[in-house]
């Protein structure tokens, strides 16, 4: 069976239509996918993503364990900051791809890590192995209710819901940071390629923010809308984008890989310096269909310099044509074919994302 949210019977209410995701029962629109995703390009909307799992981080050994776990350092943070990082088995492959916060000053546990639903009991694994030897302790933190605010008016239109303690530090906030009053935690964060925050409160009060949000025009949104928005802002979903057979230096994630300082023995550095050094065969792109049709997952790309596959696809709302995630030879560039139901259909590589703030990057 699957689990539910708290807010699932809010979800019942408003229309959403139900389907499993990862082990969860969630809303994948509430009657049209389509002006939910433009709601969010273009005002603002609310999603659900209680099923995502928060872990608290305490205990001496904290920091040397992120350190150890994460290909990203948290070394590099301040208090009340954020980064995005992927967490590697040995072989370089990712086990999943997460954000960790950097608590502020007087928080109960000096971090916070967020990681996906559909992987969080095995990422929850991982983190309890990896933390033999280490000062430790690891919360799960089901308690909270977990609320993305996304859209151009997004902050303008949630902050008098937020706790009066916590408005001015929030409106303040610049990307990947976060603040927190009390049980109140906001991140200026998302998965929409709009501006917005990151809610996290407790059940209670997170219903009373979800109904209030409702209450003062900002949209309910599903799943259909965010993997539309995080398609078109260039975003990897894991388990399609990336996994454990796969390393970020492959999956356009070579980024959030901190090499420095070179004896910062992460989990997962050796092999991806062995591939480092061979040079990766393979990058992530991104596909623009010249003609009518829809890209999806697993079909083939032809390219000068051999085949690919694209990993992620759909329609994007905002350009009116399909889009999508694939991966290609190193070399490969221009002008390409996707097969698409047996036929070779025209389309073109390019550098994502596609969409950022409401506007198209890509011409």
């Amino acid at each position: 069976m699957s689990k539910r949210t708290p807010l699932h019977d809010r979800h019942v209410g408003a229309g959403g239509q139900m389907v499993p995701f990862g082990g969860w029962d969630m809303p994948l629109h509430y009657g049209s996918q389509l002006e939910e995703h433009h709601r969010v390009r273009r005002d603002a909307g609310i999603f659900d993503v209680s099923h995502m799992l928060v872990v608290d981080v305490a205990g001496a050994d904290a920091t040397a364990w992120l350190r150890r776990l994460l290909a990203n350092d948290v070394a590099r943070l301040v208090p009340g900051q954020a980064l995005y990082s992927c967490m590697l088995n040995e072989e370089g492959g990712v086990i999943d791809d997460l954000i960790a916060y950097q608590r502020v000053a007087g928080a109960a546990t000096p971090y916070r890590v967020v990681v996906n639903a559909g992987t969080s009991d095995k990422d929850l694994a991982w983190m309890r192995a990896a933390a033999a030897g280490f000062d430790l302790a690891l919360e799960p933190r089901r308690d909270l209710v977990m609320l993305a605010v996304q859209g151009p008016r997004a902050c303008e239109r949630a902050a008098p819901l937020l706790p009066e303690s916590l408005r001015t530090a929030a409106l303040a906030l610049e990307p990947f940071h976060a603040a927190e009053a009390g049980d109140a935690f906001v991140g200026r964060t998302g998965y929409t390629g709009e501006d917005g925050w990151e809610v996290l409160l407790p059940a209670a009060a997170g219903l009373a923010f979800w109904d209030a949000a409702l209450a003062a025009g900002i949209a309910p949104c599903g799943l259909g809308a965010r993997d539309t928005l995080r398609l078109e802002a260039g975003m990897n979903l894991y388990g399609q984008d990336m996994d454990e057979a796969t390393s970020p230096l492959v999956s356009g994630l070579a980024w959030t890989v901190a090499w420095e300082p070179a004896e910062r023995a992460f989990i997962g550095r050796s092999a991806l310096e062995r591939e480092r050094a061979a040079g990766p065969t393979q990058r992530l792109a991104g596909l623009v269909l010249g003609e009518r049709g829809v890209m999806r997952r697993g079909q083939r790309v032809v390219t000068a310099a051999g085949d690919g596959l694209v990993t992620s696809g759909g329609f994007s709302p905002t350009m009116n044509c399909s889009i999508a995630l694939a991966r290609v030879p190193v070399a490969a560039a221009g002008a390409c074919e996707v097969e698409i139901r047996g036929a070779l259909r025209p389309a073109r590589l390019l550098r994502p994302p596609f969409v950022r703030h409401g506007r198209v990057l890509v011409t």
